[in-house]
């Protein structure tokens, strides 16, 4: 049987839409597996609803930390080095389950 792909779980935030499905599909031509946010919340200019309540984002973190346990790696989408405090928490999630992280754009 072949060796499993990498799977890596993509961070960042969801104002980088465009730049995660770069990621998303560059990871995947690469043949990794991806996991990545399954909402986007800042879609006002897609014409969706982009309210949700607190429940709801609660529970959207929550089981992006569960794609983090998941993961062999993260990668952090953070076009001009920006990372917002909900990534930040993601990222001390990774490191503190020995997750390796890397970015997009490192400094």
């Amino acid at each position: 049987m072949p060796e499993r792909p990498e799977i890596v779980c993509i961070c960042g935030s969801t104002r980088f839409v465009d730049e995660m499905a770069e990621a998303n599909r560059d990871l995947t031509f690469a043949g990794a597996i991806v996991l990545a946010p399954g909402v986007f919340l800042r879609v006002e200019d897609r014409g969706a609803d982009a309210s949700i309540t607190p429940e709801q984002k609660a529970a959207l973190d929550e089981l992006h930390l569960h794609k983090i346990d998941l993961a062999d790696r993260v990668l952090v989408v953070n076009p001009g080095g920006y990372v917002g405090d909900s990534t930040s928490r993601e990222i001390a999630y990774a490191r503190a389950t020995g997750k390796p992280v890397t970015f997009t754009h490192p400094g």
